[in-house]
């Protein structure tokens, strides 16, 4: 079975997607890398200035170009429209790609999407050129205003960012799924554990991102090659076509053919329980 993952036309081997953020060190995020074999790196454009001509942004820039990944720039940390779109034509410049993460954050607390200023700064950085890839929250009517925008992906959170409480809401998630069933979507922020990971990819996302659940693990290395391990067997069991859920029990084992056969006791009739003492 063909099971490409694709993203504006572009083929990917794996459907998990690596933040570059809060390692411990450089050396245990490559590590993280090697184990995880992510489609795609994001990183903060604040991260970096032109050409990693900084001595802070020069070794973390060349340890992205050794490891060898796609990288996705994203807007991280943009509170307005302005910011956004200055960012994003900065990261096309300085990594020399049209793809763009783009967060238009709304509210400190929960580092909610603004979606008003997300569908906004969208819509202009599609007509200018840009791949964008929107960090989006689970509400139907605002992903389908990215999709009007120009939008060919979305990334609706399963949480706010770095709580990993997992899937909040279940029903929403699963309803852009059944109501965008062509779109690639990308579950991004919120998963804590590969088991988050394994059932969203069960219910038919395409992909997930993950960052803080990595890196602030105990061992980062170890639960990035957990996480890939629950991405791909999440996206086997849907392929795989799950079993309905039921009530009621069944016997894995059929009962035809065996040498004993049990025969249920008869329920009590309604005047009989009243009688008991």
């Amino acid at each position: 079975m063909n099971d490409t993952f694709s993203l504006y036309r572009q083929a990917f081997a794996s459907r998990m997607l690596l933040g570059t953020a809060r390692y411990n060190s450089p050396r245990i995020l490559q590590q993280a890398v090697e184990a995880a074999q992510p489609a795609m790196l994001t990183v903060s454009v604040r991260r970096q200035t032109q050409a990693g001509q900084t001595d802070s942004g020069q070794p973390f820039w060349q340890l992205l170009q050794t490891l060898g990944v796609p990288l996705l720039p994203n807007t991280a940390g943009c509170h307005s429209v302005q910011e956004a779109i200055t960012t994003a034509e900065m990261a096309r410049e300085l990594f020399d790609t049209p793809l763009i993460k783009l967060e238009v954050i709304g509210d400190d607390d929960t580092l909610q999407p603004d979606p008003f200023g997300l569908v906004e700064a969208a819509a202009y950085l599609v007509k200018a050129g840009f791949k964008v890839l929107p960090y989006c929250t689970d509400d139907l009517v605002l992903c389908r205003r990215l999709l009007d925008a120009g939008c060919e992906v979305l990334m609706p959170w399963a949480a706010p960012i770095g709580t990993g409480q997992g899937p909040r809401n279940p029903g929403a998630l699963q309803t852009l799924r059944q109501r965008f069933a062509d779109v690639p979507l990308i579950v991004d922020a919120g998963l804590g554990l590969p088991s988050h990971a394994a059932q969203v990819m069960e219910w038919g996302f395409d992909g997930v991102l993950l960052n803080t659940a990595v890196a602030r693990a105990v061992d980062p290395v170890r639960m990035a090659g957990a996480f890939a391990a629950g991405v791909r067997a999440g996206r086997d069991a849907w392929l795989a076509g799950p079993m309905p859920a039921q009530l009621q029990a069944a016997p894995s084992t059929p009962v035809l053919g065996t040498p004993f056969w049990h025969q249920q006791p008869a329920q009590p009739s309604l005047a009989e329980v009243r009688a008991w003492p």
